[in-house]
């Protein structure tokens, strides 16, 4: 493991406040993933992670956004990927739910545009838009593909050289858009995959230190 980062202030209060009463069921949806992150480590293997849901417009992108995080915070060395099937766009109502996080986030192009994620002065920012999972930049070989949202786990059958493939699914904040709720909503579902990554990269933490 190498040393933690120091992530943005208002980011690290806004993880403080994370709900982290994670229950038995998602536990040991969760378990695979840290055993797999574990293990590859314990091995001195690189650790890719390529989170994958139909659009990879919401749900992936906080994944890889929040496992990238995470990893960071507890000095875990990791690459975080995030793909699908078609290619939209970073839905920007998830891109305002990660600045309201504390994330600070620029934008390069305007159809499908490049976002730029910085969770610390630390670290190199996340790069994140819509991408066919197999796209050029993320990984082809050796690699964790984990699927985020049902349709996507049902209608990609085969995932070309994943070394595993893990169901860790979220509930689509999309239901809410254009609704009262619709803020408030994203951000639930943003906690919810937070609270999950840092559980995660805090197992590994303690199984290797344990070692």
């Amino acid at each position: 493991m190498g040393n933690s980062i120091k992530l943005y202030e208002q980011l690290s209060d806004k993880i403080d406040q994370l709900p982290f009463a994670i229950s038995n069921e998602r536990k040991e949806v969760l378990q695979e993933l840290i055993d797999y992150v574990e293990g590859k480590l314990s091995n001195d293997q690189a650790v890719k992670l390529n989170f994958i849901c139909t659009h990879n417009s919401r749900r992936s992108q906080l994944s890889q956004i929040w496992a990238q995080t995470a990893a960071g915070y507890y000095g875990i060395d990791i690459k975080s990927y995030s793909g699908g099937v078609e290619v939209t766009a970073f839905n920007e109502r998830a891109v305002d739910s990660i600045r309201r996080a504390g994330f600070r986030v620029t934008q390069k192009g305007e159809e499908n545009p490049r976002y730029f994620i910085f969770f610390s002065d630390d670290a190199e920012p996340i790069t994140a838009f819509s991408k066919i999972y197999d796209d050029r930049i993320n990984p082809k070989a050796e690699f964790a593909a984990i699927m985020t949202c049902s349709h996507a786990d049902e209608n990609c059958p085969f995932i070309s050289s994943a070394e595993v493939r893990l169901p860790v699914r979220y509930e689509d904040p999309k239901a809410f858009d254009n609704t009262p709720e619709e803020a408030a909503r994203y951000d639930e579902r943003s906690k919810q995959i937070a609270a999950e990554m840092f559980y995660v990269f805090s197992q590994v933490k303690s199984k290797l230190e344990r070692k």
